[in-house]
């Protein structure tokens, strides 16, 4: 699976970086390893798509569960939010195509947020000193 994570318990933040050749199964896949946890519930999360080189076409259909998926997910008593970085043009639509499906879940209690900057993601989000984002693979850093 082309992302890392680490859980910040102190801020309460799920921090993630995708990276290389991604799919939607992947996105799938980190969804349901790292939510379904829960003592994370009701944290917010972020996901810095920057080192992302290409991204296998998903279906909209595809990108619509994964919106249901993390909706089922999502703590209904403790809304938070969630930043995608997508600094190129194509993430960038995928992720509001994403945020459009997740605004429209009844079941959403997650704000979702699109940027093409770190920095705009972390105001977001509300941070103020940045928090240390997961360690790429070597091959990938230079993506």
């Amino acid at each position: 699976m082309p992302i890392t994570y680490r859980i910040d318990y102190e801020r309460r933040i799920v921090l993630a970086r995708g990276y290389g050749i991604f799919t939607d199964e992947d996105a799938f896949n980190y969804q349901r390893e790292v939510w379904s946890g829960k003592d994370i519930s009701g944290f917010n999360e972020l996901i810095d798509m920057t080192h992302v080189s290409e991204i296998a076409a998903p279906s909209t259909q595809r990108i619509q569960d994964l919106a249901s998926v993390a909706a089922l997910m999502d703590l209904v008593s403790a809304p938070s939010r969630f930043a995608i970085v997508a600094p190129s043009d194509r993430t960038y639509a995928l992720a509001r195509a994403y945020r459009a499906y997740r605004d429209r879940e009844p079941r959403s209690t997650k704000d979702v947020g699109v940027f093409r900057t770190l920095a705009e993601a972390f105001a977001y989000l509300g941070i103020k000193d940045a928090p240390v984002l997961p360690e790429l693979p070597p091959t990938a850093a230079g993506a």
